[in-house]
């Protein structure tokens, strides 16, 4: 299975570390690196994420990387990472995917 790193997730990734280096550009750097390698994980075994609470989609999971959510849609031939957010702030949206009412 392959997983792709979307370019918004790309995006968040660079925020991330722009964010952190503004106080430490090493710290910056492991957290990047703490949560791209979570991609092993993703890949070898994609339903070990929990469903995302705000889709209540099957095909919408996420794996924490304290503090951070790392936010993917499995699908039959690949995984995308759609979203990576901080896990306090709240998930108003994610591309491409209809979240539930509240």
């Amino acid at each position: 299975m392959k997983l792709r790193w979307t370019p918004h997730s790309i995006a968040d990734l660079r925020a991330i570390h722009d964010y952190i280096a503004e106080d430490s550009h090493e710290n910056a750097l492991r957290m990047i690196d703490r949560l791209t390698s979570r991609e092993d994980q993703i890949i070898a075994f994609p339903q070990s994420g929990r469903m995302v609470p705000e889709t209540e989609r099957e095909d919408i999971r996420e794996i924490i990387e304290a503090p951070y959510r790392i936010i993917y849609h499995v699908l039959p031939e690949c995984i995308d990472v759609l979203t990576v957010m901080h896990g306090a702030r709240i998930l108003r949206e994610i591309p491409g995917v209809q979240l539930k009412k509240t």
